[in-house]
């Protein structure tokens, strides 16, 4: 006898619960979008422009002590940030940019006299002028909108002979994962650079993966039971998904609580971003996408599809 994660006949009453769910959802993301106006992402030099440096001392050394040290260089204004091991890791941001190579030797050097030789070592050096951030941001803004618009409207046309309804759904599921996940790094404060980024395109890419694969299962359903209504034809599609579901978004998540936890400072904003977004992406297409197309479609069934979609 196999063993089975999830009953093949479980019938969880998923639409039944979906006005609690979208009320839910609906402050997160008024919370969400209060955050970002309020109180704003951490962006990374990236996005904010200016210089990065990262650096290792053999011996426990504190802020101060760093600031005072690189005093003479006229750096402006540093922030410094505890990084990986405490007390010997720092990371440093400015605003004043300077050649990569040239800032890492007049820093280098101006720590060997405060310290002595070989106590303190920069590890890294990152510099992006003000144009070159400011272009990034805009990119960074550009990519998730068109990548939300477009996968929304991708589906839509795939699951035009059922309904087009269907990509309204995908596309208020899509913007609800990006603004929790925004919330989330609001709230933790993490960087925002360019792999967060990537980490985040990834999660809209993840979340309309299992909307389409909660939305094609709705329309091998209704094209079987004609007579049900869309209500129940969705509950059922949601339930039969539910193994499969919780089994690719389990091992997925399990592995990045792995890597937040074990990757280091510099994979945590991106691992962290992943692990918010994979869970907001599951739950985003059971409780979200499904609601969408039920409140556009309520009054009539979804139409059984003949043919296969394009």
């Amino acid at each position: 006898m196999s063993l089975q994660l999830i009953r093949p006949d479980i019938n969880i009453d998923f639409v039944g619960k979906r006005h609690f769910f979208v009320g839910l959802s609906t402050l997160v993301n008024i919370t969400a979008i209060v955050l970002l106006l309020t109180v704003g992402l951490n962006y990374g030099v990236d996005f904010a422009g200016g210089s990065l440096v990262q650096l290792h001392f053999t011996r426990v050394t504190n802020g101060d002590q760093i600031r005072h040290a690189l005093a003479p260089l006229g750096l402006g204004e540093i922030t410094v940030q505890d990084f990986g091991k405490s007390g010997f890791e720092y990371l440093l941001r400015f605003e004043k940019v300077r050649h990569i190579k040239s800032l890492g030797t007049d820093i280098d050097g101006a720590l060997g006299k405060a310290f002595g030789p070989g106590v303190g070592k920069v590890v890294r050096v990152e510099s992006v002028g003000a144009k070159v951030s400011k272009d990034l941001k805009r990119d960074a803004i550009g990519a998730v909108v068109f990548a939300t618009i477009f996968m929304g409207c991708f589906i839509a046309w795939q699951f035009r002979r059922v309904s087009w309804s269907f990509g309204t759904g995908a596309v208020i599921a899509l913007i609800h994962d990006v603004l929790v996940v925004l919330c989330a790094l609001v709230i933790s404060q993490l960087q925002f650079d360019l792999t967060t980024l990537a980490a985040l395109l990834t999660v809209i890419g993840y979340s309309v993966h299992d909307t389409i694969i909660v939305s094609d299962r709705i329309r091998e359903d209704a094209a079987k039971r004609r007579r049900e209504s869309l209500a129940s034809v969705m509950n059922r599609a949601i339930n039969e998904t539910l193994s499969r579901t919780i089994l690719t978004s389990g091992t997925a998540i399990v592995v990045l609580i792995a890597l937040l936890a074990l990757g280091g400072p510099i994979l945590r904003p991106s691992a962290f971003t992943l692990l918010v977004g994979f869970i907001t992406g599951t739950y985003s297409s059971i409780y979200i996408a499904g609601p969408v197309v039920l409140f556009w479609e309520s009054r009539v069934k979804v139409r059984p599809q003949n043919a296969r979609a394009a």
